[in-house]
């Protein structure tokens, strides 16, 4: 939800749930003491009756308001400053940055730097390194690129270290993601459910492909040069899984594997997805706010159109900040019955 579109009852809630997410966006004044905090304060909540909503300190000032001693409503633009910063000297960097180099940039302790860095982004800055050499590995390698040379331009000190920091991240070699999956096994089935055919396929890591009205077809086109194998025995017991959390959602997904891959920005936002509890929706502009970048509503969509796994990475529980469905690539009919289920 943009800050334009957020009414004082929308403030109100994100402050009783203490929401991070929402830092920098408005600041709450309390009349009665005189002070203004973040919506994530940890002090005492004041009544309702006490409190008014300012877009941010410089207006709370005007009207004679102090800034909290507890929760430093101030610094969280010194908060964003530092992280851009931060990912500045990340990009730039040929080697893996300390963190305590990192907080000494940036002005701050190492271990607030940490919380403050993984808070805006909801990565560790190693983590952000990592996935960042990873991307650029995986845009070199798609783009053709020699396997050595996509290794070392995209900040690996050697092959050595690019297959032992990839091992289990993937799902494929290298030398598979460049050629389209060329030496990869792909398992799959076009099976009957409830809501239509649903094409199920996975790597020996777990589930790659989940969707409606696929087949064969649509395998080949995303992974040219893969062995597709339809079926197999401990396919089918993957299978057995993935069809019973469709037809029954409620228990939740983290139990079955999944081996999908995006940009750091996506994957973060995969990862927001799966923490929304079964019976409960989000809107964009609500996993922005959660993955640190808030301005970000366009790019959060994008990203959750880029799925590959539907319900497993259940899209389907982002709506419109009006509470419209929204979009849905496999059809509304689909989306909804999803979410009935899951209300129940």
């Amino acid at each position: 939800m943009s800050r334009d579109l957020m009414t004082d009852d929308d403030r109100w809630a994100a402050v009783l749930r203490r929401d991070r997410a929402l830092d920098g966006r408005f600041v709450t004044g309390v009349l009665t003491t005189g002070i203004y905090c973040r919506p994530s304060c940890a002090a005492r909540h004041p009544l309702r009756e006490n409190v008014r909503f300012f877009q941010d300190g410089a207006a709370a000032r005007e009207t004679g308001l102090r800034p909290c001693k507890r929760c430093l409503p101030d610094d969280v633009a010194r908060d964003d400053r530092a992280v851009i910063k931060a990912i500045a000297a990340i990009k730039d960097s040929e080697e893996p940055l300390a963190l305590a180099d990192l907080a000494c940039r940036t002005g701050y302790s190492p271990t607030h730097f940490q919380r403050v860095f993984t808070r805006h982004t909801g990565l560790s800055p190693a983590a952000y390194a990592r996935a960042l050499r990873e991307e650029r590995a995986r845009a070199a390698l798609s783009d053709g690129n020699r396997v050595t040379d996509a290794i070392y331009d995209a900040g690996f000190s050697g092959p050595s270290r690019f297959y032992e920091n990839m091992e289990g991240r993937m799902g494929m070699t290298a030398s598979a993601w460049v050629g389209g999956g060329k030496g990869a096994t792909i398992h799959w089935a076009v099976v009957p459910t409830s809501l239509g055919e649903m094409l199920v396929a996975a790597t020996e890591k777990g589930v790659c492909r989940l969707s409606f009205d696929e087949g064969r077809a649509a395998l080949e086109k995303r992974f040219p040069a893969a062995t597709l194998v339809e079926g197999g025995a401990e396919f089918a017991a993957l299978l057995k899984q993935v069809v019973e959390a469709v037809e029954a959602p409620t228990g939740g997904f983290d139990h079955i594997p999944i081996d999908v891959k995006g940009t750091a920005f996506q994957e973060a936002v995969w990862r927001e997805l799966r923490k929304i509890p079964a019976g409960e929706t989000r809107s964009y502009a609500d996993i922005a706010a959660a993955v640190g970048k808030p301005k970000a509503v366009r790019a959060a969509g994008s990203a959750n159109g880029a799925n590959n796994v539907a319900v497993l990475i259940p899209c389907h529980r982002v709506v419109r900040s009006d509470g419209a469905l929204g979009g849905y690539a496999y059809g509304l009919p689909i989306k909804e019955e999803l979410l009935k289920r899951e209300g129940r």
